[in-house]
Protein backbone atom coordinates (compact mmCIF):
# COMPACT_ATOMS: atom_id res chain seq x y z
CA UNK A 1 0.00 0.00 0.00
CA UNK A 2 1.47 3.42 -1.02
CA UNK A 3 0.02 6.33 0.79
CA UNK A 4 0.22 9.64 -0.76
CA UNK A 5 -0.52 12.85 0.36
CA UNK A 6 -2.96 15.94 -1.39
CA UNK A 7 -2.54 19.54 -1.31
CA UNK A 8 -4.14 18.87 1.78
CA UNK A 9 -1.91 16.75 3.28
CA UNK A 10 -4.11 15.13 5.92
CA UNK A 11 -6.30 13.61 2.91
CA UNK A 12 -4.62 10.50 1.96
CA UNK A 13 -4.49 8.76 -1.68
CA UNK A 14 -4.39 5.08 -0.96
CA UNK A 15 -2.70 2.77 -3.75
CA UNK A 16 -2.58 -0.29 -3.31
CA UNK A 17 -0.31 -3.15 -4.29
CA UNK A 18 -2.34 -5.45 -7.10
CA UNK A 19 -1.56 -8.45 -8.27
CA UNK A 20 -2.71 -9.55 -11.97
CA UNK A 21 -2.36 -12.21 -14.28
CA UNK A 22 -4.72 -14.11 -17.21
CA UNK A 23 -7.04 -15.44 -14.00
CA UNK A 24 -8.17 -11.54 -12.86
CA UNK A 25 -6.66 -9.80 -9.74
CA UNK A 26 -5.68 -9.76 -6.26
CA UNK A 27 -5.11 -6.65 -3.47
CA UNK A 28 -5.63 -6.21 0.28
CA UNK A 29 -8.26 -3.43 0.16
CA UNK A 30 -7.61 -2.81 3.66
CA UNK A 31 -4.79 -3.46 6.44
CA UNK A 32 -5.08 -1.93 10.15
CA UNK A 33 -1.74 -2.31 10.57
CA UNK A 34 -0.90 -0.96 7.44
CA UNK A 35 -3.63 2.21 7.41
CA UNK A 36 -2.39 2.86 10.88
CA UNK A 37 1.10 3.28 9.31
CA UNK A 38 0.09 5.60 6.69
CA UNK A 39 -2.21 8.09 8.59
CA UNK A 40 0.24 8.27 11.57
CA UNK A 41 -2.40 7.43 14.59
CA UNK A 42 -4.76 4.51 15.49
CA UNK A 43 -8.57 4.68 13.21
CA UNK A 44 -11.39 2.44 13.91
CA UNK A 45 -13.89 1.94 11.68
CA UNK A 46 -17.42 1.53 12.82
CA UNK A 47 -19.47 1.32 10.23
CA UNK A 48 -19.51 -0.01 6.49
CA UNK A 49 -22.01 1.77 4.11
CA UNK A 50 -22.29 0.98 -0.04
CA UNK A 51 -24.13 3.26 -2.50
CA UNK A 52 -25.25 2.85 -6.26
CA UNK A 53 -25.59 5.61 -8.48
CA UNK A 54 -26.04 6.10 -11.79
CA UNK A 55 -24.31 9.39 -14.53
CA UNK A 56 -24.29 12.80 -13.21
CA UNK A 57 -25.68 11.71 -9.86
CA UNK A 58 -23.51 14.04 -7.12
CA UNK A 59 -23.82 13.01 -3.46
CA UNK A 60 -22.45 15.61 -1.26
CA UNK A 61 -20.81 17.30 0.34
CA UNK A 62 -21.66 15.78 3.79
CA UNK A 63 -20.08 15.96 7.22
CA UNK A 64 -21.40 15.48 10.60
CA UNK A 65 -20.95 17.54 13.35
CA UNK A 66 -19.10 16.75 16.33
CA UNK A 67 -19.38 14.78 18.68
CA UNK A 68 -20.16 12.61 15.61
CA UNK A 69 -17.44 13.72 13.43
CA UNK A 70 -17.09 11.00 10.80
CA UNK A 71 -13.46 10.31 8.78
CA UNK A 72 -13.95 8.20 6.20
CA UNK A 73 -12.27 5.41 3.43
CA UNK A 74 -13.66 5.69 0.46
CA UNK A 75 -13.77 3.53 -2.60
CA UNK A 76 -15.62 2.52 -5.71
CA UNK A 77 -16.15 -0.99 -6.93
CA UNK A 78 -17.29 -0.69 -9.98
CA UNK A 79 -17.18 2.96 -12.15
CA UNK A 80 -15.63 6.08 -11.34
CA UNK A 81 -16.55 9.02 -9.51
CA UNK A 82 -14.64 12.26 -9.16
CA UNK A 83 -14.22 12.46 -5.35
CA UNK A 84 -13.72 15.96 -3.60
CA UNK A 85 -13.17 16.46 0.42
CA UNK A 86 -13.22 20.05 1.53
CA UNK A 87 -11.30 21.88 4.88
CA UNK A 88 -14.35 22.56 7.34
CA UNK A 89 -11.66 22.51 10.04
CA UNK A 90 -12.23 25.02 12.50
CA UNK A 91 -8.91 26.99 12.50
CA UNK A 92 -7.19 24.93 9.95
CA UNK A 93 -4.76 26.82 7.21
CA UNK A 94 -6.67 25.06 4.71
CA UNK A 95 -10.21 25.91 5.73
CA UNK A 96 -12.20 25.71 2.82
CA UNK A 97 -10.24 23.86 0.55
CA UNK A 98 -10.32 21.21 -1.47
CA UNK A 99 -8.87 18.19 -3.18
CA UNK A 100 -10.82 16.08 -5.92
CA UNK A 101 -9.24 12.87 -7.28
CA UNK A 102 -10.87 9.92 -9.92
CA UNK A 103 -11.77 6.97 -7.82
CA UNK A 104 -12.62 4.05 -10.04
CA UNK A 105 -12.37 0.03 -9.60
CA UNK A 106 -10.08 0.38 -12.57
CA UNK A 107 -7.05 2.16 -10.84
CA UNK A 108 -8.23 0.58 -7.44
CA UNK A 109 -7.39 3.94 -5.55
CA UNK A 110 -9.11 4.85 -2.19
CA UNK A 111 -9.22 8.21 -0.23
CA UNK A 112 -8.79 9.07 3.14
CA UNK A 113 -10.65 11.79 4.56
CA UNK A 114 -10.09 12.48 8.08
CA UNK A 115 -13.03 13.83 10.39
CA UNK A 116 -13.35 17.76 9.77
CA UNK A 117 -14.03 17.34 5.96
CA UNK A 118 -16.91 17.62 3.74
CA UNK A 119 -17.09 14.82 1.38
CA UNK A 120 -18.86 14.38 -1.40
CA UNK A 121 -18.35 12.73 -5.27
CA UNK A 122 -20.17 13.09 -8.70
CA UNK A 123 -20.46 9.83 -11.17
CA UNK A 124 -19.05 10.24 -13.95
CA UNK A 125 -19.44 6.28 -15.61
CA UNK A 126 -22.87 5.04 -16.45
CA UNK A 127 -23.00 3.67 -13.04
CA UNK A 128 -21.09 3.51 -9.89
CA UNK A 129 -20.88 1.73 -6.60
CA UNK A 130 -19.36 3.69 -3.64
CA UNK A 131 -18.32 1.99 -0.50
CA UNK A 132 -16.52 3.64 2.52
CA UNK A 133 -15.87 3.02 6.06
CA UNK A 134 -16.90 5.44 8.36
CA UNK A 135 -15.12 5.88 11.89
CA UNK A 136 -18.37 6.83 13.74
CA UNK A 137 -22.04 5.55 13.29
CA UNK A 138 -24.46 7.41 11.65
CA UNK A 139 -25.80 10.46 13.84
CA UNK A 140 -29.07 12.10 11.77
CA UNK A 141 -28.78 15.05 14.12
CA UNK A 142 -25.39 15.82 13.66
CA UNK A 143 -25.41 15.61 9.79
CA UNK A 144 -25.16 18.37 7.98
CA UNK A 145 -24.79 19.15 3.72
CA UNK A 146 -22.73 22.04 2.12
CA UNK A 147 -23.80 22.92 -1.43
CA UNK A 148 -21.41 21.69 -3.80
CA UNK A 149 -21.69 24.08 -6.14
CA UNK A 150 -21.25 27.09 -3.08
CA UNK A 151 -19.27 29.83 -4.99
CA UNK A 152 -16.56 30.07 -2.40
CA UNK A 153 -15.56 26.52 -2.37
CA UNK A 154 -15.27 27.17 -6.80
CA UNK A 155 -15.15 23.02 -6.81
CA UNK A 156 -14.02 21.61 -10.53
CA UNK A 157 -15.96 18.69 -10.35
CA UNK A 158 -15.15 18.61 -14.42
CA UNK A 159 -18.62 18.25 -15.43
CA UNK A 160 -20.50 19.80 -18.29
CA UNK A 161 -24.06 19.38 -16.79
CA UNK A 162 -24.69 21.93 -14.36
CA UNK A 163 -27.46 20.18 -13.10
CA UNK A 164 -26.60 16.72 -11.63
CA UNK A 165 -29.16 14.55 -9.93
CA UNK A 166 -29.35 15.52 -6.26
CA UNK A 167 -31.29 14.22 -3.29
CA UNK A 168 -33.49 16.96 -1.71
CA UNK A 169 -31.35 16.88 0.94
CA UNK A 170 -28.51 17.81 -1.13
CA UNK A 171 -30.33 20.78 -2.65
CA UNK A 172 -31.09 22.05 0.60
CA UNK A 173 -27.39 21.88 1.07
CA UNK A 174 -25.80 25.43 2.95
CA UNK A 175 -23.08 27.46 1.84
CA UNK A 176 -20.15 27.27 3.94
CA UNK A 177 -20.56 30.89 5.48
CA UNK A 178 -24.17 29.50 6.41
CA UNK A 179 -23.20 25.92 7.65
CA UNK A 180 -20.18 28.05 10.01
CA UNK A 181 -22.95 30.82 11.35
CA UNK A 182 -25.38 27.92 12.12
CA UNK A 183 -22.50 26.09 14.35
CA UNK A 184 -21.02 29.26 15.55
CA UNK A 185 -18.37 28.96 13.75
CA UNK A 186 -16.59 32.28 12.31
CA UNK A 187 -13.15 31.57 10.35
Amino acid sequence: MKAIPLAIPEVLLIEPRVFGDERGFFYESYNQKAFDAAVGYPVTFVQDNHSRSVKGTLRGLHYQLPPHAQGKLVRVTAGEVFDVAVDIREGSPTFGQWVGETLSAENKRQLWIPPGFAHGFLVTSDVAEFQYKCTDFYAPDCEACIRWDDPTLDIHWGVDNPSPLLSEKDRQGKTLHQAQAETGRND
